[in-house]
């Protein structure tokens, strides 16, 4: 569960490479470099390298099927109890075509997702609106791919402590994926006037989420687990 005060802004002084605020610079591939899972040393923003592994995992279980074609998956997470690895709050998967809208990429639906539950009259952590809106800084984003401008905007307006994305919008325009050419990094370094601050990073367990996006154009790159090939496209088996 979600610790019941949300309080905002206890975590900006672990912020070391952040956006927002002053508006520190970044690298690209800050804090990105792959480890053994299992690694005991490899902490990122004070955070396991296994437990990062593990929730993009959970972004890529968000998906709710094993190769749906637009595989965008995202799962928001309270990472303030160190305790353990954390605790979800909600998950998203790309919803534009089963719903029509255009807008429904898989983090703003987790996004969208979050403040219904947050704001549930009978659901865990009932917050006002005003509070809902102040516990996003005390959360985290962890989406299989990286964000469109769309998205990545809308990270940056919700103040997400964290924001770890899997595939890069590079590798998704080198496999045929039509994108918005512009970079979370460039998102994050105009972001600067915001008032909160996110931690940005990348590429983070990508041998496990770019399958996720490499058959879609490429009739011989092999299937994600659990799909065959049927008329060129991955199906379910």
């Amino acid at each position: 569960m979600l610790l019941p005060t949300l309080l905002v802004g206890a975590l900006a002084s672990e912020l070391v490479a952040a956006c927002g605020g002053q508006g520190h610079g970044l690298s690209r591939r800050s804090a990105t470099q792959q480890a053994p899972i299992g690694s005991p040393t490899l902490m990122i923003n004070g955070v396991p390298f296994s437990t990062r592994a593990h929730w993009m995992r959970e972004a890529n279980k968000a998906l709710g099927a094993p190769c749906p074609f637009a595989a965008f998956g995202t799962v928001i997470v309270n990472h303030t109890d160190a305790s353990g690895p954390g605790k979800l709050v909600c998950t998203g998967a790309n919803s534009n075509s089963k719903l029509g809208n255009p807008t429904l990429h898989g983090e703003m639906a987790a996004i969208n997702n979050c403040t219904a539950i947050l704001t549930d009259p009978s659901g865990p952590y009932r917050l006002s609106p005003a509070g809902a809106l102040k516990a996003f800084a005390q959360l985290s984003l962890y989406t299989n791919a990286e964000s469109c401008p769309m998205c990545a905007s809308a990270i940056r307006w919700a103040g997400f402590r964290e924001y770890v994305y899997g595939t890069s919008i590079d590798t998704l325009v080198e496999k045929g994926w039509g994108q918005i050419r512009i970079s979370s990094l460039e998102v994050f370094r105009q972001s600067f006037d915001l008032p909160y601050q996110s931690r940005l990073m990348g590429e983070v367990l990508t041998n496990e989420t770019d399958p996720y996006f490499l058959w879609q154009f490429d009739p011989e790159y092999p299937c994600p687990k659990g799909c065959a090939r049927v008329n060129q496209s991955c199906s379910a088996v």
